[in-house]
């Protein structure tokens, strides 16, 4: 799968809604997984939307998240997305977009099996980088 770059928008607990609504919007495949899904059933957060995925046949992708905090403010609700499966190239993107940049998640292995990483380049864009693992 080549690289991608998409918006990857954050919400105040109404994540399922707004994703539900762009896909009325713009139609295509929708994908939501909650927290629960991901072993934090037993949290406050567990049936709001921890990853949501929206795929259309104009081939936009859009997606989006429940923010598990209280620090939901417009303006920091939107980050920039890097995926695919490119290890090589993508450990690059990240290594140049983390140099000088505020590191919130370490490129490394998560709970869903993939290689993610977060950063707040010096410039104050917030960038995900996620690397898709063989069977993941």
């Amino acid at each position: 799968m080549a690289s991608r770059l998409n918006p990857y928008i954050t919400f105040a607990g109404d994540a399922r809604q707004a994703m539900e609504f762009y896909k009325e919007v713009f139609g295509g495949t929708l994908v939501l997984n909650t927290y629960a899904e991901f072993g934090q059933q037993d949290t406050p957060m567990a049936d709001k939307i921890m990853h949501g995925m929206l795929e259309t046949p104009s081939g936009f992708t859009l997606m989006g998240a429940d923010t598990p905090t209280d620090d939901h403010r417009p303006g920091n609700n939107i980050a920039v997305s890097l995926s695919g499966d490119d290890d090589a190239e993508l450990r690059g993107y990240w290594e140049k977009l983390s140099e000088g940049a505020s590191v919130t998640v370490p490129l490394e292995k998560q709970m869903w099996g993939d290689v993610f990483g977060m950063c707040t380049d010096r410039f104050g864009i917030t960038w995900m980088v996620n690397i898709s693992q063989p069977g993941s």
